[in-house]
């Protein structure tokens, strides 16, 4: 865990949370099949991951009938958020502006993505964002 209380994820802690947040519970048996298709990830690799973020407190397990049970104890919108502001402030300063124009300018977003850019921005303006 963070100072700030905040849980920072690296990116095969990102697929075990997603594996979670998609269908929650589940076993390590369960997470591995998953992992070793997708990744080729192996069972102590699973465990390895589990354990830390059990340690980070990002989830948690039961104790089930034949096997823990894991659920996530971060919701998804809290780590993305935790996240994106990590990745604004060490790429852009934290300045969304840069990195609109980093996009833009290396012609990385389609006519839809701007539509929804746009959109975006007119709901936080109408919020008083």
């Amino acid at each position: 865990m963070e100072e700030n209380g905040k849980v920072s994820l690296s990116d095969g802690e990102w697929r075990i949370m997603n594996l979670l947040w998609e269908n929650p519970p589940q076993t390590i048996m369960e997470l591995t099949r998953a992992l070793k298709k997708d990744r080729g990830w192996s069972k102590n690799t699973v465990i390895t991951m589990l354990n830390r973020l059990e340690a980070k407190s990002a989830v948690h397990h039961e104790e089930g009938q034949r096997a823990k049970q894991f659920y996530p104890s971060i919701e998804r919108a809290d780590a993305a958020l935790q996240e994106t502001k990590g990745f604004l402030e060490r790429v852009y300063e934290g300045s969304v502006s840069l990195m609109v124009d980093a996009m833009a300018n290396s012609k990385s977003l389609s006519r839809h993505e701007i539509e929804e850019l746009y959109e975006v921005l007119r709901k936080a303006e109408e919020e008083g964002l």
